[in-house]
């Protein structure tokens, strides 16, 4: 039996619009860009750039991101990567954890700082706040992977 995943919502490509939209825009990036980045990834085998808003969390000085989609397998740790964050471009270092441990390590911190990360990988909280590690370890069967990204 194949476990539910995460699924982008209906209108995602017109959300994606619109928060590419805020994140270029320097006044109004210094406030949703708290928590959201924009990924600028090159695919390996079309060449072709895609733009990928993103939830990020400060995490030992870098930004830490989890996702179950295909784009992040275009990432290689030690890739250098064009991002924009706060409004500006900058270039990030890139490490990918794909390997269990630190999968589920990194989606613990990802969903204790952001439930709605949790929720949309189907992540259970305790009243603490604290992930359920049935959760996380099927995020990381499904294909999660972590990228810690250090801004340049």
């Amino acid at each position: 039996m194949a476990e539910e995943q995460p699924r982008t919502m209906a209108a995602q490509g017109v959300v994606n619009v619109i928060a590419r939209g805020l994140l270029r825009t320097p006044v109004l990036a210094r406030g949703i860009g708290r928590s959201l980045i924009t990924l600028y990834v090159i695919g390996r085998r079309s060449g072709k750039r895609y733009s990928i808003p993103v939830a990020y969390v400060r995490h030992d000085g870098t930004l830490l991101i989890g996702t179950p989609f295909a784009w992040a397998r275009n990432l290689r740790t030690g890739d250098q990567l064009e991002v924009c964050h706060l409004g500006k471009i900058k270039t990030a270092g890139v490490r990918v954890h794909a390997a269990e441990d630190e999968v589920v390590a990194d989606y613990a911190v990802l969903a204790r700082a952001n439930h709605s990360f949790a929720r949309f990988n189907k992540i259970g909280l305790d009243a603490g706040g604290n992930p359920n590690v049935d959760d996380l370890n099927r995020a990381w069967r499904n294909g999660a992977r972590a990228i810690r990204l250090t801004l340049r």
